[in-house]
């Protein structure tokens, strides 16, 4: 293995950490303001390398790098595995919290990872700029071209969405399947609605709208950084839900998936080709890269699936309409076929990186 393996492997545990650090101290920080007592914060999974108790929790360090998680007072089961006898609940167990509180718990995780993203992205828009909607050039016969649209014009809405950066122009082409696209644009501050359908490049195996350019480049003032900075959090989250869309809409394979090792692989991409332009350009292109990661575990958490802090959600909501909790061994039934669903993906997910890096 390479000197740069070894120094992206170490990226990625580091970024990773960061990222799983924040989310679950969402959950530490929320949980203790509402009075909920947090018996372990992990860091990993598997076997317990460090451990060190401060107050009432147990924060661990374990041997493999992936995820964490926090440990609430009475998650444990409302019921003694030897004899089936309802427990005493603690008063600060997570079940005796009001729902509010328990909501607001669960959904902590996943909102300090935008969070921690939105700090990424501030410092990458503060020393890199942002890149404007604006065409550079239109390509000869095409539907661009067709439809009026002239270098220098800058778009403004794709499909009613408003655009301001111009990877998401990239996005909107990249994630069009032969669908009409209504745009529109802004020429000498006047703006002009069309609508064209992208066309199909045989040799690229998929649709163009027909515009060259990487954007106009914006160095952007103080005040502007905080709301660039949101323009960021907001193109990755369109990136995590349009990629998921594609999921539904059948133009999907296994290998647009990613795990660990596929991660890792684009750490060693980005920091081989950011490498030769110096240090800064590296922390910059690697917070790029960590911003889509923390967007992306706050999306997925968020996700109404068993074992998720979306699923959780969706049994604390139901509570909070019937007005009584769904019964816990019920729940626990479903987190836990969850749980074991999940831990199958991922073996395939670490299969199907490995078979690529074989490859």
């Amino acid at each position: 293995m390479g000197s740069n393996w070894i120094v992206s492997i170490l990226i990625f545990i580091l970024i990773l950490g960061v990222i799983v650090i924040s989310h679950e101290f969402g959950h530490y920080s929320v949980a203790r303001r509402a009075g909920i007592r947090v018996n372990e914060f992990d860091i990993g999974f598997g076997p317990v390398l460090y451990k060190k108790r401060i107050g009432e929790t147990d924060f661990c360090v374990k041997l493999l790098p992936i995820g964490g998680a926090c440990l609430f007072e009475g998650e444990d089961g409302l019921y003694d595995e030897e004899d089936g006898s309802q427990k005493a609940l603690a008063e600060d167990a997570f079940p005796n919290a009001p729902v509010g509180a328990r909501i607001a718990t669960v959904l902590a995780g996943p909102v300090a990872n935008f969070l921690i993203g939105y700090l990424f992205a501030l410092i990458l828009v503060a020393f890199s700029g942002s890149d404007l909607p604006v065409i550079d050039t239109v390509i000869e016969d095409s539907a661009a071209m067709e439809a009026g649209l002239m270098d220098g014009d800058r778009i403004v809405k794709i499909n009613g969405e408003s655009i301001h950066l111009y990877r998401e122009v990239s996005l909107q082409s990249m994630m069009n399947y032969g669908e009409p696209l209504e745009i529109t644009y802004e020429r000498d501050g006047k703006r002009t609605t069309v609508t064209l359908t992208p066309r199909y490049d045989e040799e690229a195996k998929r649709y163009y709208i027909g515009i060259m350019g990487a954007g106009s480049y914006h160095k952007c003032s103080a005040p502007e950084v905080f709301v660039y900075g949101f323009y960021e959090i907001e193109y990755w989250v369109r990136v995590t839900l349009k990629s998921l869309g594609s999921i539904f809409t059948g133009h999907f394979s296994k290998d647009d998936i990613a795990g660990p090792v596929g991660v890792v692989q684009a750490v060693n991409t980005t920091y081989t080709e950011a490498s030769p332009y110096g240090p800064m350009v590296v922390i910059l292109s690697l917070l790029n890269l960590a911003t889509l990661l923390t967007v992306n575990l706050g999306i997925f958490n968020l996700l109404p699936l068993p074992a998720l802090d979306g699923g959780r959600l969706v049994f604390l909501l139901v509570e909070a309409v019937r007005g009584k909790p769904v019964p816990p061994d019920k729940e626990g039934m479903v987190h836990l076929a969850g749980f074991m669903a999940l831990m199958a993906l991922m073996v395939l997910v670490m299969f199907n990186d490995i078979s690529h890096f074989f490859h």
